[in-house]
């Protein structure tokens, strides 16, 4: 087997105005998603200077983008209209981290809001508010859950493969990607349904790159079905390059 791939978490500050000990505890989910699956994860938030920066995108095998605050509506040309908790300052960060995971055509996988910088990030929008989406803050239990629809003949499809029936997955979010802001290089890899419509809760790239997001969090184990764990496996393997 080929050494642990370095897996790039852009994850939320521990030194911002938030509860030290719940960040913390979020960030190292993730960081362990990636360590079960095979990878070394490197945590970088806002507060990382140019030079961390540049080390991280030079080193990275990989690109996870972690969940967290809304992203700025002006990266999308619209004005607020229910987005809340905006932090420019990691928009900023993690546009850069996209741009350099492109350059090196590395993968990316995006959960939750790492879904939903994705397809900003590609020219796509965001729903900035929609009810009955958001569980109480985490780590309370237990999480609402809702079905998703896997759309065959996807790069997901294939990832779970055999499992062809809805999954039940849990939500921590109120931004959506709906099908007509989806950004148009993506498509589709999963579907839940709203009382808005259709939401889309799985999205990717075509092409032989790994470049995926899904809108639940599958570092909550707790909340997650197992199958989920096969899309972290995918994502470190095609990291190994």
């Amino acid at each position: 087997m080929s050494s642990a791939p370095l897996i790039l978490i852009t994850v939320a500050d521990h030194d911002a105005a938030l509860d030290a000990a719940r960040v913390a505890l979020v960030n190292a989910r993730y960081a362990d998603g990636v360590r079960r699956a095979g990878g070394l994860p490197l945590l970088i938030s806002h507060t990382s200077s140019a030079e961390q920066r540049a080390t991280a995108f030079a080193r990275m095998d990989g690109l996870l983008l972690s969940g967290g605050a809304d992203i700025d509506p002006a990266r999308y040309n619209e004005p607020v209209a229910g987005a809340v908790e905006i932090d420019t300052a990691r928009d900023a960060l993690e546009w850069a981290a996209l741009d350099a995971a492109d350059a090196r055509k590395i993968p990316v996988f995006g959960i939750c809001r790492g879904l939903q910088f994705l397809n900003v990030h590609r020219g796509g929008s965001l729903l900035q508010h929609i009810d009955g989406q958001v569980t109480a803050a985490y780590p309370e239990t237990p999480a609402l859950v809702h079905p998703l629809a896997i759309e065959v003949g996807t790069r997901l499809a294939t990832i779970l493969a055999p499992n062809s029936a809805p999954l039940a997955v849990n939500s921590y979010h109120h931004q959506a990607v709906t099908p007509d802001r989806l950004a148009p290089s993506l498509r589709a890899a999963a579907f839940t349904d709203s009382p808005r419509g259709p939401l889309v809760e799985g999205l990717e790239e075509p092409g032989e790159r790994f470049v995926l997001g899904v809108q639940c969090h599958p570092e909550r184990t707790e909340s997650s079905p197992a199958e989920l764990e096969l899309v972290w496996r995918a994502f470190v393997n095609a990291a190994r390059g």
